[in-house]
């Protein structure tokens, strides 16, 4: 490699990682605006939920074309376009007058954003040589990572002390710094013009996708299945995937190539993060309304009781990076696995009692062990890859991801809900006027279950307990979850490195 490249590297990889930083901000950092966002455009709680769902949507269906596109216009055009495309579209949710105009600018971050994650990757894998991979996709994962658990921190300070507008506003310089060091540095490569898509399998994926998607987002509001409209999204989101995986296995050239999973590490891997997705973001889902519902934490406290666990996400992935080559990827991964587990078995213990620093503490530790599970893990899913798959790959790779999150935070919340029920049933059934505890004069002044104010403040508290069983079977859940990936630890095996330099070619000026 010429010393060129090696000095417009690290150029690359920043404007690569502010380009990241920008799509996994905006998956979280929405969220806490959304409040303030349906006061100014006089939207209902449904309808302004719209706003989170038009993104996730729009970048899961726009994801797996991605490596189409880089094969058809070259991938630093592509890279560009798409930073400039999120950008401007930020731009038009910040000055949005309305719940229509949002959703629409909302629906083009997710077209734009879908791909920036995926030519990331795929860029940090084909600058840095083999012995590099690992610690690329180190700095990478802390992005991607640490972007969710950020974003709502950084969205509910700009909320609080200037607008909800500059939850958008934000991404302007961001996203024209990382444009402007593109055009600069990167180096495209050659375009396949005659390349096709394969118009039956991209559509049937999407509405595939977007049914599921809308069902998911949807389900728990409606009653799942006792909704007409989730039974027609159901109806075709499952018809959607059935065309899809016919036509993938009799098409010539289909959309998604079946070949790639012959490559044991990228199946394997590609499974493994759907866990992670389903883990990593679920647990993000359920600890602020845990932080703030039952142990009345204001809202900038309990993102700064949650940030520890991006600082321990950051320091593991440093670690992690210089380990990749030297220690087998099975242990990392088997580490990385103990510690979320372990940090989730902690979590079912817990009651609005724990203390601050015990939940850091989890924090820290859990952030670890998705440290040494997103590194090893994109590593070797990707490292035994060709070049030209790698992109394709990738968009895979984020699409399980994005899916399994989906799919998780759907269930856990599902599960909560029901189990609230379940538990308020179980536990109230055991309450009887007659009870012991309600001859002591201070409780039954407070808990008179004879008595309108009384029943209701018994309510409250037996709500709330209910509420702590429920998130309790929602934390062994997912940690259940993890543990249930173990075997695919089998699978995996250390990528050739005989011959693989010369398949990374130097994506640089000369």
């Amino acid at each position: 490699m010429s010393a060129g490249a090696a000095i417009n590297r690290p150029a690359i990889t920043v404007c690569v990682i502010l380009a990241t930083l920008l799509q996994s901000l905006d998956t979280t950092i929405a969220n806490v605006a959304l409040p303030y966002m349906q006061g100014s455009v006089s939207a209902s709680q449904d309808q302004i939920a719209w706003v989170l769902t038009s993104y996730i949507a729009a970048a899961a269906i726009m994801t797996p074309p991605t490596g189409f596109l880089a094969s058809r216009f070259g991938l630093k055009r592509l890279f560009i376009v798409s930073v400039l495309g999120f950008t401007i579209a930020s731009m038009l949710c910040g000055i949005s007058q309305s719940l229509l105009e949002i959703v629409l600018s909302r629906v083009l971050q997710g077209l734009f954003g879908a791909a920036l994650v995926p030519l990331s990757q795929s860029v940090l894998m084909n600058i840095n040589p083999p012995e590099k991979q690992g610690q690329a996709m180190a700095i990478f994962g802390v992005a991607v990572m640490v972007g969710p658990i950020l974003g709502p921190v950084l969205g509910g300070w700009l909320t609080e002390n200037y607008d909800w507008r500059w939850v958008f506003f934000i991404n302007l310089p961001i996203g024209a710094l990382a444009a402007a060091g593109l055009a600069t540095f990167l180096f495209d490569t050659p375009r396949v013009p005659g390349v096709r898509l394969d118009w039956l399998g991209f559509a049937s994926l999407s509405l595939g996708i977007g049914a599921l998607q809308v069902m998911l987002d949807r389900g728990e509001e409606l009653d799942w299945f006792s909704s007409r409209e989730i039974l027609v999204e159901a109806v075709l989101a499952g018809s959607a995937f059935y065309v899809f995986l016919v036509h993938t296995f009799t098409a010539r050239e289909p959309f998604i190539r079946p070949s790639l999973f012959r490559d044991r590490n990228f199946a394997a891997g590609v499974l493994f993060i759907a866990v992670v997705g389903i883990t990593y973001y679920s647990s993000l889902a359920l600890q602020p309304p845990y932080l703030q519902g039952l142990m009345n934490y204001p809202v900038v406290t309990a993102g700064l009781v949650m940030g520890p666990r991006g600082a321990g996400t950051m320091a593991a992935m440093m670690i992690v990076g210089r380990l990749i080559g030297v220690v087998d990827t099975r242990v990392l991964l088997a580490f990385g696995l103990g510690a979320t587990g372990w940090s989730f078995y902690a979590m079912t213990g817990w009651t609005p009692d724990i203390s601050q620093a015990s939940i850091v503490v989890v924090g820290i530790v859990q952030g670890l062990g998705l440290g040494f599970l997103f590194v090893p893990l994109s590593t070797a899913t990707l490292a035994t890859l060709s070049r030209e798959h790698r992109t394709e790959g990738a968009g895979i790779y984020n699409l399980s991801r994005n899916i399994g999150s989906s799919i998780g935070i759907s269930a856990v919340n599902t599960f909560l809900t029901r189990n609230t029920i379940i538990n308020h049933a179980e536990l109230a059934a055991h309450l009887q006027p007659t009870d012991p505890g309600f001859a002591d004069p201070a409780t039954r002044a407070l808990l008179n279950p004879t008595d309108a104010g009384g029943r209701a403040a018994l309510d409250t508290l037996v709500t709330g307990q209910a509420q702590i069983i429920a998130y309790i079977d929602d934390y062994k859940l997912l940690m259940v979850a993890v543990l249930v990936t173990v075997p695919l630890l089998l699978v995996f095996r250390r990528p050739a490195r005989a011959g693989q330099a010369a398949r990374d070619e130097v994506m640089l000026p000369e």
